[in-house]
């Protein structure tokens, strides 16, 4: 779908974006409910119930807002339905939603960013997807590294990946290209470097 959004129009303010984008992250991801929408199975809503929900929340976020947001959030979290008709969150949700991705053989390792405080027990228990659906890997270190830096200083995790699919668990990637698996046992993982 293409718009017609000038990113770098002035009336496009950054943290307006910033706070439209977290505000989508809660309603699309995590707590539908709290704005008064409904999601369908896939993760779908009616971009019209969206935009009139979040109004009535005292919330208004306009179409061109939307529009923007989707083309420029640099982690690609939502999408539009290929007729722009219908918006969903595209990875990352704690109600419960199949995104209808179909399993993918993983490249040969994946990565987690986390922060040191929690390593070892990750490297004993494994990664487990906590209030998510999935565990979220990334395809490349900085990505992973990005990731981490958001909690404090940032640790790499390699995944193998390979060995993990060879085993029998299923990977699917989000359209954004975040990996999703149900979990990763502890002896798939090593510290990174």
């Amino acid at each position: 779908m293409e718009t017609n959004i000038d990113p770098r129009d002035p009336a496009m303010d950054p943290k307006r974006m910033v706070k439209v984008s977290k505000y989508l992250s809660r309603a699309l991801r995590h707590q539908p409910e709290r704005i008064g929408i409904t999601l369908d199975a896939s993760g779908w809503v009616p971009v019209d119930d969206l935009l009139a929900a979040c109004r009535s929340r005292g919330f208004a976020v306009t179409r061109v807002e939307l529009d923007l947001v989707v083309a420029q959030n640099d982690k690609k979290r939502f999408a539009f339905s290929e007729d722009g008709m219908r918006i969903r969150a595209s990875q990352g949700h704690t109600v419960d939603i199949d995104l209808g991705l179909a399993p993918a053989e993983p490249p040969s390792e994946l990565y987690h960013g986390t922060v040191g405080r929690v390593i070892d027990a990750i490297l004993t228990e494994g990664l487990r997807p906590m209030n998510r659906n999935d565990v979220h890997l990334s395809p490349d270190v900085e990505t992973a590294r990005r990731v981490g830096a958001r909690r404090g200083r940032p640790v790499v995790l390699v995944v193998d990946a390979a060995r993990m699919h060879a085993d029998g668990h299923v990977f699917r990637v989000s359209d954004n290209g975040v990996w999703l698996v149900t979990a990763v046992p502890a002896e798939y993982l090593r510290r990174q470097g």
